[in-house]
């Protein structure tokens, strides 16, 4: 793979790679080092003529945040960061708007499966069948994972509605 198509898929991917990585283990330096990693991985063993190198990538960096919290998970949860850091912090403009503030809470309160189906979903904006090739299930279990996964949302946001006005 030469230079200019690894930046393409560089430039591509890594704004929502990034975000789905942090949606799962919450460290902005881990999700930073979990995709140098994927993109490595990427240099070195993707071949070029694969056909779906965007379920490739996450695949990858779905693994490796796996593997990480689960190797080290002490040190993962004492690294956690505040929520808001840095102003240029991809997530701060999300997290502005009060309403983005108890939907990121809601999305938080859900379980890991569910919390990463929606992820993917809506903010890769990855197909239910890209999901499930990612995630080893089925597109009809992915269906339903996020169906429920938007009715706990969905109840979760009305509960807050009063805090809202």
């Amino acid at each position: 793979m030469d230079h200019h198509p690894l930046e393409q898929l560089y430039d591509a991917y890594y704004h929502e790679l990034y975000i789905y990585v942090y949606s799962l283990c919450k460290s902005h330096s881990a999700a930073e080092d979990i995709l140098q990693e994927t993109f490595l991985k990427a240099i070195l063993s993707l071949p070029e003529t694969h056909g779906n190198m965007r379920a490739w990538l996450y695949r990858v960096a779905r693994n490796l945040t796996f593997n990480l919290m689960k190797r080290d998970k002490h040190r993962a949860e004492s690294k956690l960061e505040p929520l808001i850091t840095q102003e240029d912090e991809p997530l701060e403009k999300l997290l502005r708007n009060e309403t983005y503030q108890v939907l990121y809470e809601g999305i938080t309160n859900l379980s890991k499966v569910k919390k990463e189906v929606l992820v993917m979903q809506y903010f890769s904006q990855l197909s239910l069948k890209e999901i499930a090739v990612i995630m080893h299930i089925s597109p009809e279990n992915v269906r339903v994972i996020a169906s429920r996964a938007r009715k706990e949302l969905r109840t979760y946001m009305e509960g807050k509605e009063d805090d809202l006005s």
